[in-house]
């Protein structure tokens, strides 16, 4: 009847369908109640995603996850509830490439990437990258390892110099977590930590293969880069770190307690890093039953 009430009166509209012109504003005014509830308790939903992604989640994201939990709504929906209620992911701020290249570098290595960030398993190519964390005592510094395939973070090193034993701290948290298979490459910038001569020992001992880009050009690493933006723009921007242990604590409960299990991404389909693993290893051992 709503949508005819342009061309004929409600009254005639109601006795034709028998019944009454009271009874029709009430059934709508039901109907309007119903749909306000609903939409509270989605709005309810739509706010924990939001709290618990550090309210770094758009409508596409925080859709995703009500999907996955069972939700039946549209993402229109979702961000017609979002710009009503003021409910936005944080915007992004500026962020600037700051690792340093070494004037003598002791091993500089070929690009073996070519900026093709494809992997079509986990622990095939990782990559890795530093950059500056502002606290209140200084700059302390951020070095980690990510798995190409997956995004996952598997390597984490904060420290209070930028030294070769920040990346070494990394790649040894990744060997210990991931023991990957002789062969693997390791691809980073040309930055004076990854042309050392220890990072090139530990490689050489587990069978690494290192990949450099060329000086200056952010897109030889751009995952790496992304990861920082990520970082930085979700999380670091909004913090004052009083000294490097607070700096530790928030960034290593963001990267292995959200990140990694949790923030879903585009290029994964909107999975987590976790999540498109255990799809991965899933498949991997149907298929394994399959052939045996």
């Amino acid at each position: 009847m709503k949508q005819y009430n342009q061309e004929f009166p409600i009254e005639r509209m109601a006795k034709v369908m028998g019944v009454s012109r009271s009874g029709y504003y009430r059934f709508l005014k039901e109907k309007q109640s119903l749909r306000d509830q609903a939409n509270e308790q989605l709005l309810e939903k739509i706010g924990l995603i939001h709290q618990s992604s550090f309210e770094t989640y758009g409508s596409p994201r925080i859709h995703a996850e009500l999907k996955a939990s069972g939700e039946t709504c549209s993402r229109k929906r979702v961000a017609r509830l979002m710009k009503k209620h003021g409910i936005a992911a944080k915007m992004s701020q500026s962020f600037k490439k700051t690792t340093q290249q070494s004037e003598k570098p002791y091993f500089v290595a070929a690009d073996l990437i070519q900026q093709d960030f494809k992997a079509d398993s986990p622990n095939e190519a990782w990559v890795s990258d530093i950059s500056y964390i502002p606290t209140q005592e200084g700059w302390v510094y951020c070095a980690m390892i990510l798995d190409l395939f997956s995004r996952k973070i598997v390597g984490l090193s904060i420290e209070a110099r930028m030294t070769a034993g920040l990346v070494l701290g990394a790649l040894r948290q990744a060997l210990t977590h991931r023991r990957p298979p002789a062969g693997i490459v390791h691809h980073s910038d040309r930055g004076s930590q990854y042309t050392c001569q220890a990072l090139k020992l530990l490689a050489d001992q587990y069978g690494i293969q290192l990949s450099m880009g060329r000086i200056a050009n952010a897109y030889d690493n751009a995952v790496a880069e992304s990861f920082f933006h990520t970082l930085k723009t979700e999380l670091v921007y909004f913090q004052t770190y009083k000294n490097l242990e607070e700096a530790k604590m928030n960034i290593f409960h963001y990267v292995y307690g959200f990140y990694n299990q949790r923030r879903r991404h585009s290029t994964l389909g909107y999975l987590s890093p976790v999540q498109f693993e255990n799809e991965f290893f899933g498949e991997e051992k149907i298929s394994l039953l399959t052939v045996h």
